[in-house]
């Protein structure tokens, strides 16, 4: 085999050549030992074998539960008792069978599975079932039958895939301003029209798959095939993705194949009476911190759920793409918990867990096979080398790889250092340290950093003055410097983001507080798990200023590619605390001084004029107006060179393109 591309690309990756091969082979082993003569998108369509469907004269139901005495399905049809005409046939090693007459079932029966095994048996949710509902009084899950009698007609086709994903990340539950949990109906309604407003082109959504703990936020997955019935019927779910694919947006949806819930009744867990049947066996098999299941990625039914999964949910909802969650916990034998990476060898010092790194690896082959304009997501903390690499250079096969590290710096910057410590070139190296040879989604801050326990940026900066002083006639000084800081350090993250951008719902405008989803520790209160658009809505109140701000700067993103480019310093002085960096045809000026503005800050940049496109200054975004937009900045000559001259306020982000009309226009 040849060096593998990635190798050539990062020559440091030469020690671990021969672990970078293995890999390789085993990806391409794996495939074949789990295809046969068979395509990958055939051995990805279990959806279509198992559970319940129904054919012209019957239905039929199949489930896999090799180490099963006996199943029978009962529900409403069957007055919740074992009834022998409902039991199913074992019809190989590892998969039974039933038939059922046509009318016996209707749409919006419920039904489980009573499964016996050798010294026990338990109700179960059908692994690949793709409703379930909750009963209000017990709380009870069970199976639906769900054939309702037309099918949704699709209207719209899915956007062109947008060459620099602007991603608003968005819980449906929780998208309501009232103490409640919204709905599909609801979101589509209200929120998204908002999304496009805000000039996003594309919509994660987070919780989809059913959970039987609301508070998970949506990661402690039960029922991988269905969504969540506590926000709306698939129906409901396909109107709001074609709706968003009318207003020219993408939908993501964050999957969880990373682990699965422990309960039994609702989950997978000791499915039919084993404990690995779907997760490893022993210690191995268990999150001690997430307290959930872990799959054992080895196993080729395992393969087969999890790729049938991804396959479903793209063909069955037209999702766009996929965020995959945890992957950094799939990657590695001890979940990466407690580690630092920095240092190459943690990537192949045998703590790495092969075969999950070849399932995705796997499932991104599926993905782009089934729909080569796909994107998908890896959310790693490690750091992983190749993970958003092409499988043709020896990457995993990611489109994208989140760059995490840059939440994490500014809220470090925040908390540890005094704002007149703020070290503008750490930021830059910071903001800017990414691998050359993948792409990335950079934020400031996403969901992660407005949960309990945490706090948003506008909240780290204004804190309990959001309270009191957000209205436009007080004048505090919390108030000020918290929201040219927000606009400042978002500017900076998207400006020198690599090829895409991130934002979680209501964060654009400095939503308060943290979200903390109904528990016992809160007496099951909503309060704080909604968001409050009126805030945003109401003239009085300055987060208005904060979601135009972020409006402009989607939209600047949008209009100018600047992604195209990669940032490249012009001016960093930790002294003044002033950076300045070009990105393709636009100048990006920061001043995280605290106190001091600069007139006539000098630069040498390229001969022509300059005009300002975005300015946080500007009385728009609730700055304070120090900076005249409409005066051209010419650069002069000066000797060889040419230098530019401008006058940065304290606290203070501007941008600039240089002008395609000459000089003589603005002074005529």
């Amino acid at each position: 085999m040849d060096i593998p591309v990635i190798i050539k690309n990062d020559p440091d990756l030469e020690p671990y050549i021969s672990v970078i091969k293995e890999r390789i082979n085993k990806i391409v082993s794996k495939e074949k030992d789990l295809c046969g003569d068979d395509a990958l998108e055939d051995v990805a369509n279990g959806h279509f074998y198992y559970g319940l469907h129904k054919y012209p004269d019957c239905w039929r139901f199949r489930e896999k539960a090799p180490a099963a005495n006996a199943i029978y399905l009962v529900g409403d049809f069957s007055d919740w008792k074992i009834a022998e005409r409902y039991r199913l046939t074992k019809i190989n090693q590892w998969d039974w069978e039933l038939k059922i007459p046509a009318d016996v079932l209707k749409h919006g029966d419920l039904y489980k599975l009573i499964i016996q095994w050798n010294g026990g048996e338990g109700e179960r949710i059908p692994a690949y079932c793709r409703r379930v509902v909750q009963d209000p009084v017990t709380k009870i899950f069970s199976a639906q039958v769900w054939e309702p009698p037309t099918k949704y007609t699709w209207k719209h086709k899915s956007p062109k895939t947008p060459d620099y994903p602007l991603i608003y990340e968005a819980h449906i539950g929780m998208s309501s301003e009232e103490e409640k949990v919204a709905t599909f109906d609801e979101f589509r309604n209200t929120v998204l029209p908002r999304i496009a407003t805000a000039g996003y082109n594309m919509l994660q959504l987070m919780a989809v798959q059913e959970h039987p703990y609301y508070g998970s936020f949506g990661y402690q997955v039960s029922n991988f095939f269905a969504p969540s019935s506590r926000f709306g019927t698939p129906d409901e779910l396909k109107q709001l993705i074609d709706e968003a694919h009318g207003l020219g947006i993408g939908v993501i949806l964050d999957i969880v194949h990373s682990h699965s819930v422990q309960n039994e009744q609702e989950g997978l867990s000791r499915f039919d009476g084993t404990t690995d049947l779907y997760f490893y066996p022993g210690d191995k098999g268990y999150h001690s911190l997430w307290n959930s299941r872990c799959f054992d990625y080895g196993k080729n039914i395992v393969l087969a759920f999890l790729l049938s999964n991804c396959k479903y949910w793209l063909e069955e909802f037209r999702f766009d793409g996929f965020r995959f969650d945890g992957v950094t916990s799939m990657m590695y034998r001890d979940h990466g918990l407690g580690r630092d990476f920095t240092d190459y060898s943690f990537y192949y010092d045998g703590n790495q867990d092969d075969n999950a790194i070849v399932y995705l690896a796997l499932a991104n082959k599926l993905l782009h096979k089934l729909n080569p304009a796909i994107i998908t997501v890896a959310e790693d903390v490690s750091g992983m080398p190749g993970l958003a690499a092409p499988q043709a250079d020896g990457g995993i096969g990611f489109d994208y790889r989140m760059a995490m590290g840059v939440a994490d710096f500014w809220i470090k910057t925040i908390v540890e250092k005094p704002d007149e410590a703020w070290h503008v070139g750490d930021m830059f190296y910071e903001l800017c340290r990414k691998r050359n040879d993948e792409k990335t989604i950079s934020y400031a801050e996403s969901h992660d950093q407005a949960m309990v326990g945490d706090k948003t940026l506008a909240f780290r900066l204004i804190d309990s003055e959001m309270y009191y002083s957000m209205n436009v006639f007080c004048e505090n000084f919390v108030i000020d410097r918290g929201i040219a800081l927000h606009k400042m350090i978002r500017l900076a993250s998207i400006a020198t983001a690599g090829n895409g951008y991130l934002n979680f719902m209501g964060n654009e405008f400095g939503h308060p507080e943290w979200i903390d989803f109904p528990r016992e520790g809160n007496n099951w209160s909503l309060k704080y798990a909604r968001r409050q658009w009126s805030l945003k809505d109401d003239a009085n109140l300055r987060y208005r200023f904060l979601a135009e701000f972020d409006k402009a700067m989607i939209t600047l993103a949008r209009q100018e590619n600047f992604f195209d480019c990669k940032p490249v310093a012009l001016s960093i002085n930790n002294e003044a605390q002033v950076l300045i960096f070009r990105r393709g045809d636009l100048v990006f000026f920061f001043n995280f001084n605290p106190a001091e503005s600069f007139t006539d800050y000098t630069i040498e940049i390229d001969k022509g004029h300059y005009d300002i496109i975005l300015n946080s200054d500007s009385p728009a975004f609730n700055g304070f107006d120090r900076i005249d937009e409409n005066c051209p900045y010419p650069a002069h000559a000066y000797y060889k060179k040419h230098l530019l001259k401008v006058y940065i306020p304290s606290r203070t982000a501007i941008v600039m393109k240089k002008s395609l009309l000459p000089y003589e226009v603005f002074c005529s």
